[in-house]
């Protein structure tokens, strides 16, 4: 006899834990990489591999392509190539902890962003006050994990490496909003494909104003890093994004991404022994609140069912 069916809902909510724990648990491997290749060049070489493996699995797909597919998969790999270069060129000039928690307020960004009735899925309900007591929970633990202890003012100013950190972050959000757009038409292996294609061009043509004395070493680790990050961490988790975000609200799917430092924390703490202390749990446990929050008080209207969208499964 047959279980029970689990809806595309949950499915998309597993998918989405999933693809976030991946990108917690490689911080730990990029992060070793980093000494044999500089920053900028190994999201190019990763952000080609995924491109390369995405068009040869949905050559199919791409066949067919229409103008709307091409001009939001376009959209999305702008925004998602402006977060990343925006993101790298910011840690040359502020510490990594706070280059997570500016980007981490995408919780914050998302639900205020959706206010505009042009942003938001058409639809769906402006955000609600649930929405945006998460995104100040998901903040309040970003702060936690990221900012040192003793330190309350320490983003008090803002420099380069924040100003460009916060255009990261920015984009990131426009990026998460323009998926959950495009994901309602577009079948999510196009637009996988498109998105990572063209955030791989803008990255080779942005490669020698950010960086331009690029340093690379072939070592094991970095073979090992540049081949998971690929594969799983971009190529993998992009088209489940490109699918799962046809699901769910916006604000909530940006509340669940908020768990890559969490996620990232967990495994430095298995994987090199680093010590958790009392303010990175409460941080974790803050995040998690806030997911929680924002699945028993729904941020307003249900998200449209994509019914063009193709099934992953």
């Amino acid at each position: 006899m047959p279980g029970p069916k689990i809806s595309r809902t949950t499915t998309a909510h597993l998918l989405l834990l999933f693809v976030v724990l991946v990108w917690g648990s490689t911080f730990v491997l990029v992060k070793a990489a980093l000494q044999d290749v500089s920053p900028l060049l190994f999201n190019l070489m990763r952000m080609c591999l995924a491109a390369a493996l995405l068009l040869a699995l949905y050559r199919r797909h791409l066949r067919a392509i229409t103008w709307p597919t091409l001009s939001v998969g376009a959209l999305a790999g702008v925004l998602l190539a402006g977060g990343y270069q925006f993101q790298t060129a910011g840690l040359q000039h502020i510490p990594p902890a706070r280059s997570a928690f500016l980007t981490g307020l995408i919780v914050i960004f998302v639900p205020f962003l959706s206010l505009s009735r042009h942003l938001r899925v058409p639809g769906a309900a402006p955000p609600r006050a649930g929405a945006f007591a998460g995104a100040a929970l998901g903040f309040l633990g970003l702060a936690l994990l990221a900012i040192p202890a003793g330190q309350p003012w320490a983003l008090a100013s803002l420099g380069r490496g924040d100003l460009l950190t916060l255009a990261c972050a920015f984009c990131f959000a426009l990026h998460l909003l323009c998926l959950a757009h495009g994901s309602r038409h577009v079948p999510f292996q196009s637009l996988a494909a498109v998105q990572i294609t063209t955030a791989a061009l803008l990255m080779a043509a942005t490669l020698p104003i950010f960086e331009p004395h690029p340093v690379f070493h072939a070592t094991p680790r970095f073979l090992l890093a540049w081949l998971v990050s690929a594969t799983l961490a971009t190529a993998a988790a992009f088209a489940i994004q490109s699918w799962a975000q046809a699901f769910l609200p916006a604000s909530h799917t940006a509340l669940i991404l908020a768990l890559e430092p969490v996620f990232a924390a967990a495994t430095s703490f298995v994987v090199l022994g680093e010590r958790l202390e009392g303010r990175a749990l409460a941080g974790a446990a803050l995040v998690l609140a806030a997911i929680l929050l924002s699945e028993l008080f729904p941020s307003g209207g249900v998200q449209p069912t994509a019914h063009e969208a193709a099934p992953l499964l």
